[in-house]
């Protein structure tokens, strides 16, 4: 999302009124709230504090063992820290515990399902932005701090409501709303040599370890994380037994997706392990391939659209490998270091139940093929050899048709047992997976889906097993994964959130940011002359002086090419249009105008107030030697990532101003 500032209302910015009513996207979700999912962050909240009090203690033991020389002092700390140690492992394996917890966010439907990976929120602090704020708007801006207490309370209510975002659309334009300020933030407040002074604390989503930067990026990529992670929650709470609820998942899980390739694309500095490239890769392969499994299950809903027989088994049966070869493909991303030292247990275990499950389901589809479907609609060589493992002929040559119709009814029962044997291994396999993990025991509806999907395939299996066939089973192929329609990955919609930037006020950011310096002159007087003022204006908000005519009254009154124009008659007119500029200096009367204007300043000489200025083609060449061009007027809208280079668009010369309206 690209936030816009506002130019449309002139005197916009000269009121706290502008500011969104403090209920539109600003309260969060009542942390007392007894949902299971609410209940299940809090004691994640918990578990971290206690975490990083034990972290602490051993941090402070640990100096005193290497600093004592005592013997008794050694020992007794030795035994405090084994103490710490064994109360950090019982916290960390709560942690993993909760956050493996895939029972919370289970389906609302009626339907049977696979449970999916939610990821919990990351945590955090309270803090005070009023303190670093006021002194850049009183230093920097040069304007009265106090009175900016509404928009600095307004930007502290918005950060402590996205510490409890509801779990739904309105939690995710809470944090959008956030993030957007964020990229505000980022734009006027922060200077490329100096940062806010604030110290940004979160907890670690998977270790629950705090990590401290001074950097902006550091909250805007931990807001963005938990963007993500409260897409997986929304598509995993998602009803899949109907075609809408399966839609909202698959868009959920592929948000998810896009959220965490844009944090692992912008964000290279990870102070913790969660957010480390390494496992937001992770994150995106997870939710790719639940985005997959979803896409499979809207495939096994009632369609007249879907095709029937034979067509429609083997597309499952090829929807269900790719399945099962994204999730292969996760469990090998999960056991790489350094993710294998800090992902869940239960979410390694759960991939590997997925991956066996689907590739079972895989085989079941292709015995379906086999068993029930008539033996012309399979009657495919290349189907047969690569596909269903069955030989091109089913008999020699010269055999006659009814008994290459036996041979092949035989082949067709053998290739259906094979795969079905293959299905029954997977199922058994998937059981034992879920067997040997104790949280993936207490989530009694995966144990409920495969113990359904393992009875079927033996209920079939034992049908088939009663026909005459002294033959034993030949031994399956794999089936080739194909889908017809692969997730995309999709960055969160930042778009449909409109805000406007809290600190509007102060002024565009194509000049009144941290980045720029600049000197406040006037009031000056300027008088209409026979030629008019002796001007040319261009752009908008704020309107720039572009030329100035020499021996015109502007240059008598002291204006140079370059200024901007802040104030005309004592009104603030940072945010006017050209238009606008113009007809006020038109309607004036002989008497004249009182302008005030600001001259940028090349990034090494401090903002001071003053009438003596350099030239402007010394400004240029100093500002060119401080990387910037020629100042320019235009909106500047900051992108919503953690790091980009700001272009400001230049306006169009609208003309010079006539003598007479």
């Amino acid at each position: 999302m690209i936030p816009e500032e506002r130019t449309d209302d002139p005197g916009s910015g000269e009121e706290s009124a502008r500011l969104q009513p403090a209920g539109s996207v600003r309260k969060g979700r009542d942390p007392l709230a007894q949902t299971p999912r609410g209940r299940l962050q809090s004691r994640r909240a918990q578990v971290h504090q206690q975490i990083n009090k034990e972290l602490r203690m051993r941090t402070g033991a640990e100096n005193l063992y290497r600093a004592t020389s005592n013997a008794w002092v050694r020992e007794t700390v030795a035994l405090e820290l084994s103490y710490v140690n064994s109360s950090l492992q019982l916290l960390k394996e709560e942690l993993e515990e909760l956050n493996g917890s895939a029972e919370v966010d289970r389906p609302k439907g009626e339907g049977v399902s696979v449970p999916m990976i939610p990821l919990g929120l990351k945590e955090t602090k309270e803090l005070d932005w009023s303190t670093p704020l006021r002194e850049l708007i009183s230093g920097h801006f040069g304007e009265d701090s106090a009175t900016y207490e509404a928009e600095i309370r307004e930007l502290e209510d918005l950060r402590q409501a996205i510490r409890t975002p509801s779990r739904g659309e309105a939690g995710l334009e809470l944090l959008m709303a956030y993030y957007n300020q964020l990229c505000f933030l980022d734009a006027r407040f922060i200077a490329p040599t100096r940062n806010l002074g604030l110290l940004f604390q979160w907890y670690d989503s998977l270790t629950g370890v705090p990590a401290q930067q001074r950097a902006l990026a550091f909250e805007k990529g931990s807001v963005l994380f938990n963007i993500g992670a409260l897409y997986t929650q929304i598509g995993a709470r998602q009803d899949r037994s109907c075609p809408e609820g399966t839609r909202r998942a698959i868009e959920a899980f592929q948000r998810a997706a896009g959220a965490f390739s844009l944090l692992r694309e912008n964000f290279s500095r990870a102070p913790s392990p969660d957010m480390s490239p390494a496992s937001l890769s992770m994150l995106e392969r997870l939710m790719t391939a639940q985005a997959q499994e979803c896409i499979f299950e809207g495939l096994l809903l009632p369609s007249t659209e879907a095709p029937q027989g034979c067509l429609a088994q083997l597309r499952l049966a090829q929807e269900a490998a790719q399945v099962a070869a994204e999730y292969r493909l996760v469990h090998q991303t999960m056991a790489q270091p350094p993710v294998r030292d800090y992902v869940p247990f239960p979410w390694t275990t759960l991939v590997r139940v997925k991956a066996e499950y689907f590739r079972a389901l895989a085989h079941y589809h292709a015995a379906a093929v086999l068993c029930d479907s008539p033996p012309a609609e399979v009657d495919c060589p290349a189907l047969s050899q690569a596909f269903l493992g069955l030989p091109a002929t089913p008999g020699p040559p010269g055999a006659a048709p009814q008994e290459q119709e036996g041979r092949r009814m035989l082949a067709l029962s053998r290739a259906g047992k094979a795969h079905l044997k293959r299905a029954i291994l997977g199922q058994e396999e998937a059981l034992r997976l879920h067997a040997v993990c104790r949280a993936l025991r207490s989530v009694d509806l995966l144990q409920a889906v495969l113990a359904q999907a393992l009875r079927r395939s033996l209920a079939r299996y034992s049908e088939l097993d009663r026909e005459d066939d002294f033959l034993e089973a030949t031994e399956a192929p794999d089936i080739p994964p194909k889908t017809q329609q692969k997730p995309e990955i999709r960055a969160p919609s930042f778009s449909r959130v409109k805000v406007t930037d809290i600190f509007h006020r102060l002024g565009p950011l194509s000049v009144f940011s941290a980045k720029n310096c600049w000197r406040l002159v006037g009031p000056v007087h300027v008088t209409r002359g026979e030629a008019g003022f002796g001007l040319t204006l261009r752009g908008d908000a704020p309107v720039l002086i572009a030329a100035v005519i020499p021996g015109g009254p502007a240059a008598a009154a002291g204006l140079r090419e370059g200024d901007y124009i802040v104030s005309l008659n004592g009104r603030p007119c940072k945010w006017w249009k050209h238009a606008e500029v113009v007809a006020q200096l038109k309607g004036v009367g002989d008497e004249g105008a009182s302008l005030q204007v600001v001259t940028l300043l090349p990034r090494a000489e401090p903002p001071s107030t003053g009438e003596h200025r350099p030239a402007l083609g010394a400004l240029l060449r100093g500002q060119k030697e401080c990387g910037r061009g020629p100042p320019a007027p235009g909106r500047a809208s900051p992108r919503p990532l953690l790091g980009w280079s700001r272009k400001a668009k230049r306006g169009k010369t609208r003309g010079r101003l006539s003598p007479h309206p």
